[in-house]
């Protein structure tokens, strides 16, 4: 993107790419042999203990043994996610066993209104100082201030942008925006001379040259399980080559629609027909035939109200597949940017097209970070008006609202662990950000944004501040859009925690419609001010199916929070909006209130009745030592252990697994009791059913002496009840020192 790319910032946090390839995947869930790829692996050796658990034994031994660039980041050992810099790196790459870290756990959620709907659509562009920077960490890294993206609600379509031949979306976006209902994009770019002779290599030859490229693309895609392609072509074109891309287009545009259900194909303003590198700014007859050729045009940013006009004689009935690019930086003569990017959306969605914002990071970029949240609610309230919601449509619908990231780790109130993090795919569903006032004079409002300060689980909560007029006595405010049809019984629970002494009574609400209003495959009516809002009734306690899933209902819980819970029956309904309210007894003077949301939850009441299937088959492979310094102890020496777990588990049922670890020293001298296995310590989040240990600290060994770690793999089902550690799967690995002489 030529007019974007001027007066970029500099490339600071690109990755190393090798030119490994890896194996074939192997079976998943099977029990196999280890393979025996390196020295420290044929250190390995497996003991059946039972049917429910395995032991592994290694020999401690310091040789190096590296694990290939492309898929570990260098200095930490850490997975990372990649790109690929050139065709050869395309063409030549399998799916490998390596891959399978970055692949998204996450299917893209239900929607309404679909993709598919003529509704004019809004996709995020994200471009951040060359990409690949801290969100490259599949398994998250520790980073103060980082970035997030949480106005999910508002749009449709994520694009992973860079200026790498081959941008493979970093696998937490793709687990974060399908949460979410929205799909993701890796980009295909060429730029420049190096780009010119990459296209001629595969574009001015046969059609089997194109293909090549176009089913490596669809492989990538289906594989890792994000949604298409923006294709983005910046460099003049030879005849041949420029002829054979509407081919190239339409042949990866139709097999991508049969591989990825849902995929789509983009094409980017640049080249003409003649082959010329040459930005229109709009859809003409100039680049026509690429529009024509696959599911959607995206505009370069230069355009006026007159491009608009004239696009409108050209798209037919295909108003919605044109994205008009808007650049956030106000690089170049365009319309509004910044903070005055709603003066283009609104030309935009007055002439009924789609929209495309290219670097909205610009927030976080150019701004305090200090004041990031304040600054990004700001830029994205401005454009609401003009960013129609869509609506989540399957349950179990639950969030704890943590952004993936904050300053602990907090799981159901309770503090596991201190220190900055950040884990785009831990983030949750985002709700509705923003201020609302009161209709009139009365002077009341709700405002909700992020709260890293507090968290019932995870790393954040929702914040909501307002005021409660006296002569209103209630606020309330709309967190989501839903349009989901409601199950015979439904279930819900809300976590939250009022600060101070208030006397504001919380409270959810929903909006019901009949189900014969909805249209399935077109716009739905979702506007929460002409339906009835419905208060459900308070239980008391849970019914006796769910205690195990849902805590105590209306006691206190730890960090002073509180849950409520609910059970609706209803027939032929669909629930449409989720609200919460605030009210105050009658003749109460207080009138401003401040409330965290911890926990909002809305399944079938019959689901938790379900058995779940069994965590198998737990391995622990690539086994690697190191000697560590500990500080705390001067110039004692320890061990740090690094390896690989697997496991196998029908992820469909899952939503993420929580991986811990005990460490305990066996085989101590006679007499001497064998010291008690540590509580287990969480290690991390996984989103797949493999997870690699880093730099895990261990005790070093005497003589006679044998170590001993535990790893435990607890499954976290979809609708979050807590899975008893007994069903957790499990995996020992004996260590000991190497025999001397």
């Amino acid at each position: 993107m030529e007019e974007a790319a001027i007066g970029r910032r500099a490339n600071c946090g690109s990755v190393g790419v090798m030119e490994a390839v890896g194996a074939r995947t192997r079976a998943a869930g099977r029990r196999t042999r280890l393979p025996a790829a390196s020295t420290e692996e044929r250190s390995v050796r497996r003991r059946i203990k039972n049917e429910e658990s395995a032991v592994f034994h290694s020999v401690v031994s310091f040789s190096p043994d590296p694990l290939p660039d492309r898929y570990y980041d260098k200095e930490t050992s850490k997975p990372i996610s990649f790109y690929f810099s050139s065709l050869e790196e395309l063409l030549t790459w399998i799916p490998g066993a390596e891959d399978s870290f970055n692949v998204a756990l996450e299917p893209l959620a239900c929607r309404q209104p679909p993709l598919s709907s003529q509704r004019p659509r809004t996709l995020l562009c994200h471009d951040m100082m060359g990409g690949y920077l801290d969100d490259r960490f599949i398994q998250g890294c520790a980073v103060q201030n980082p970035y997030a993206f949480y106005h999910w609600q508002n749009i449709d379509i994520f694009v992973y942008f860079s200026h790498h031949t081959i941008t493979i979306p970093p696998v937490g976006w793709t687990n974060a925006a399908h949460r979410n209902g929205v799909c993701v994009l890796g980009t295909l770019i060429t730029e420049w001379k190096e780009g010119g002779q990459l296209c001629e290599a595969f574009l001015a030859g046969e059609e089997h040259s194109y293909q090549a490229v176009a089913d490596q693309l669809v492989l990538i895609a289906q594989f890792f399980r994000f949604d298409g392609w923006l294709i983005n072509i910046e460099n003049s074109l030879s005849l041949a080559a420029v002829g054979n891309t509407p081919p190239f287009l339409r042949y990866l545009t139709s097999q991508l629609h049969q591989q990825v259900p849902g995929g789509l194909v983009l094409w980017y303003d640049s080249v003409l027909t003649s082959g010329q590198l040459k930005w229109q700014d709009e859809l003409n007859t100039h680049n026509r035939v690429f529009f024509d050729s696959c599911d959607g045009f995206f505009t370069n940013y230069n355009w006026q109200e007159a491009h608009l006009e004239r696009m409108l004689g050209q798209v037919g009935q295909r108003q919605a597949d044109v994205y008009v690019g808007v650049d956030v930086f106000a690089r170049g003569n365009v319309i509004g940017g910044r903070f005055d990017t709603n003066k283009s959306l609104e030309l935009i969605r007055k002439h009924g097209f789609s929209a495309a914002l290219f670097a909205p990071g610009w927030v976080y970029e150019c701004l305090e970070k200090k004041d990031f949240f304040q600054n990004q609610d700001k830029f994205w309230s401005l454009l609401e008006h003009h960013l129609p919601t869509h609506s989540i449509c399957s349950l179990p619908f639950v969030t704890s609202f943590c952004l993936g990231m904050g300053p602990r780790r907090v799981c159901y109130g309770q503090e596991e662990a201190v220190g900055p993090w950040y884990h785009v795919s831990a983030q949750e569903t985002q709700p509705l950000i923003g201020e609302h006032q009161q209709a009139g004079d009365s002077g009341g409002w709700v405002k909700t944004q992020c709260c890293l300060q507090d968290a019932w689980h995870g790393g954040s909560s929702l914040l909501i501040r307002g005021q409660i007029p006296p002569q209103v006595g209630n606020m309330a405010v709309r967190l989501f859009s839903l349009n989901v049809p409601v199950p015979p019984k439904l279930f819900l629970s809300l976590v939250y925690k009022l600060e101070g002494n208030s006397d504001v009574r919380v409270a959810l609400e929903l909006t019901m419609g009949d189900a014969e209003s909805c249209h399935i495959g077109g716009i739905s009516a979702l506007n929460a001010e002409t339906n009835s809002r419905h208060s459900p009734r308070p239980l008391r306690v849970p019914p006796t199916k769910l205690t195990r899933w849902v805590g105590r209902c209306g006691q206190p819980l730890h960090g002073g929070w509180v849950q409520r819970c609910y059970e609706v029956s209803q027939q032929g309904c669909l629930l449409q909006d989720l609200f919460v309210n605030f009210s105050r007894p009658v003749g109460s003077q207080k009138d401003n209130f401040v409330c965290r949301l911890g926990e909002i939850q809305v399944v079938d009441a019959s689901n938790p009745l379900v058995r779940l299937p069994p965590l198998q088959a737990v391995t622990v492979s690539q086994v690697h030592w190191q000697q560590a310094t500990l500080e705390a102890e001067g110039a004692s020496t320890g061990l740090q252990l690094s390896c690989t777990l697997h496991w196998s588990y029908l992820l469909s049922y899952a939503t993420c697994f929580r991986i811990h670890c005990q460490r305990r020293t066996e085989g101590a001298a006679p007499g001497q009791q064998t010291p008690e296995p540590e509580k287990p310590t969480l290690l991390g989040l996984a989103f797949g059913n493999l997870y690699r240990v880093v730099d895990l600290a261990v005790a070093a060994l005497g003589p006679g002496h044998e170590g001993r770690v535990d790893f435990l793999v607890e499954p976290v089902p979809k609708e979050r009840f807590l899975v008893p550690q007994a069903e957790w799967g499990q995996a020992t690995l004996l260590y000991s020192m190497p025999h001397s002489g």
